[in-house]
């Protein structure tokens, strides 16, 4: 192929593919590999398999409107609607399909995503080829394993951002939207452009802003509120923990339950998720300081003040801290090409490693 036609979404589409075709092969050409549906609420058996978050987004896509009484959450899985209602959307309403569709949807977010972040960084003279860190992150390749929301969601918010970049208000509000009915996590992101514009005192873009790309959110939340007795927001499904007060109480909460686990622990994210993070918040404090009030860099502020009051429950997990990790990734790329610094392009590569947690099936949640 030549190198003029290669391209990092192409490489990630292929590589994508491949995965699928390699997991198939594996289970015997069932694409409910991916939903990890377990005993407890596929067939409802309390003391059976809880399975993982793929098979709720397969049960809402299988039967949008009676799935909830499968789901351990239903206002909270339900709060991420746009990922299993365009997965029932493709299958044309036939539940068969849907373990397909699923799959289908997430392989093109991955390398959609990938592009618009390709075009994001040679808008600011980067190498596009460090987008492969955004589509080979083991964050989101998890969720094209998975049957998870993050794919689409951080597509979505990488396709706002260039329509920022771009002036294109309009868009970017509808594609924000989109990225919060697809996993609320998406918010953040939303959030640094807005506060760019509010201290900017551009207040009618952040009027817009908000009210397009929030409001669909918010009036969502009503519907499942009527619907279901309850919003959707929340820190977790079953078994989650709440939010933290403390910075990164999460984290030394599982000193309290085992000493060795915490210390293994820190050795896995300390580097990838607690030191990124510190650095996040000086860089981006510092550049606010001095007057550079770049959007990209208040997103990197917003992603970063997230991640230390994460609940225990998301820290205990390297999978979940590396799904609730891909905001940061995605913004340390961006800021890394707002800054033209290849040392933050090149120490971004570090977020490959976490490709680690696929490699093993047994350390996954199937």
């Amino acid at each position: 192929m030549s190198r003029r036609l290669l391209r990092p979404w192409l490489v990630v589409l292929l590589l994508g593919v491949a995965y699928v075709g390699l997991t198939l092969a594996r289970y015997g050409g069932d694409p409910l590999a991916f939903a990890t549906v377990g005993t407890r609420y596929g067939e409802g058996e309390p003391e059976g398999t809880p399975g993982y978050d793929g098979q709720f987004a397969y049960f809402i896509a299988s039967d949008p409107l009676g799935g909830w009484q499968r789901c351990d959450a239903p206002a909270y899985r339900y709060q991420r609607i746009l990922y299993p209602l365009l997965a029932w959307a493709l299958a044309l309403g036939q539940p068969a399909a849907v373990g397909w569709t699923l799959v289908a949807v997430n392989l093109a977010a991955l390398s959609g995503g990938t592009w618009v972040t390709e075009r994001l960084l040679e808008g600011r003279g980067v190498s596009p080829w460090y987008a492969l860190v955004y589509g080979l992150y083991g964050g989101l390749v998890a969720g094209l394993r998975l049957d998870l929301s993050e794919p689409l969601a951080m597509g979505l918010v990488q396709g706002a951002l260039w329509a920022c970049e771009r002036r294109r208000s309009l868009l970017a509000a509808l594609l924000f939207a989109l990225a919060g009915l697809s996993k609320e996590t998406a918010l953040v992101a939303l959030a640094g452009v807005t506060l760019h514009l509010l201290v900017e005192r551009r207040w009618r873009e952040a009027l817009q802003l908000g009210v397009i790309a929030a409001l669909p959110f918010a009036a969502w939340q009503g519907v499942l509120w009527a619907w279901l007795g309850q919003p959707g927001i929340g820190s977790g499904g079953a078994m989650a923990t709440p939010f933290e007060v403390v910075p990164f109480g999460g984290l030394w909460r599982v000193a309290t339950v085992s000493w060795p686990v915490f210390w293994l622990l820190l050795g896995l994210l300390g580097p990838l998720f607690v030191l990124p993070t510190v650095w996040a918040l000086a860089a981006a404090g510092r550049d606010l300081w001095r007057g550079r009030r770049h959007p990209w860099v208040w997103v990197l502020l917003a992603q970063a003040a997230v991640l230390p009051f994460l609940p225990f429950s998301t820290w205990r997990e390297p999978l979940a801290m590396a799904r609730l990790g891909s905001g940061l990734v995605a913004a340390t790329l961006l800021y890394g090409a707002l800054r033209r610094s290849r040392r933050v392009l090149n120490w971004s590569m570090v977020w490959l490693a976490t490709l680690a947690l696929l490699i093993d099936e047994s350390s996954l949640p199937v």
